[in-house]
């Protein structure tokens, strides 16, 4: 009898975003679906009626996402029966939750009983989190996913960002003189261009601009200058009567 071995798959190091990831083990909505990315760790969400139709094919054929598979309603509900069991200190608070999951509607008002509890929304918290990554990390293994530290991200110094913006200073610069350069041989090439009858015009246009930057700027005048002018102005009227003109 021959006896064939079954061939190990080499592990997938993969940098996990492990809070969306858990996000996405927890949100079970049937128009929601999930999709790790093996390169970045990152989780693609799309949404049915929202997202284009064909997304879902496209990333489906691509070998870089996988499938997420989230938990589904009735192991989470398990969850809860399981964390009520848990409160045997307080029986007022183990029978509010057990008449708030009864029926349809049942995880909203299990939390909403549980907004008036702060610790015991607290322990709840963290007893769903240990169950999430329990079976994150089982999904995973079951898929030969290895999760590996994601890389940091770290915030630049002052030196390392000056040494990447000085280099563009210069390139700004250069590329102004060369947009100046391009200009004139651009201008060269029109005026081969011009008609012989509009040769005359285009260099009187050009020697006016090149006059009009010779010209002095009028200078402002200063508000002292001002206040003489205006006081000058009114002492050059009419002359004040003389007491000759009064007495006669």
């Amino acid at each position: 009898m021959t006896v064939t071995k079954r061939r190990k798959r080499e592990k997938r190091e993969v940098p996990i975003a492990w809070e969306a990831l858990e996000d996405a083990f927890e949100n079970n909505a049937p128009e929601v679906h999930s999709y790790l990315q093996f390169e970045t760790g990152e989780v693609i969400r799309i949404v049915d009626g929202v997202a284009d139709p064909r997304m879902h094919e496209k990333i489906e054929r691509d070998e870089r996402y996988l499938k997420i598979d989230p938990v589904s309603s009735r192991e989470q509900y398990r969850w809860m029966e399981r964390f009520i069991d848990s409160v045997e200190d307080d029986p007022e608070l183990q029978n509010k939750l057990t008449i708030a999951i009864d029926g349809k509607g049942a995880f909203r008002r299990f939390k909403d009983v549980l907004m008036s509890y702060p610790i015991q929304r607290e322990r709840w918290f963290t007893f769903r989190s240990e169950r999430l990554a329990s079976c994150m990390k089982a999904w995973l293994t079951a898929h030969d996913i290895e999760a590996v530290e994601r890389p940091a991200w770290r915030v630049p110094s002052a030196e390392e960002v000056r040494a990447q913006i000085e280099p563009l200073k210069s390139q700004r610069r250069l590329t102004r003189a060369q947009t100046a350069e391009a200009t004139r041989l651009r201008l060269k090439e029109l005026v081969d261009l011009v008609p012989v009858r509009e040769l005359e015009t285009a260099l009187a246009f050009i020697e006016f601009l090149k006059e009009r930057r010779r010209l002095p700027r009028p200078r402002a005048r200063s508000v002292n200058e001002d206040a003489q002018g205006s006081t000058g102005s009114e002492s050059s009227g009419a002359p004040e009567p003389s007491e000759d003109a009064e007495s006669s």
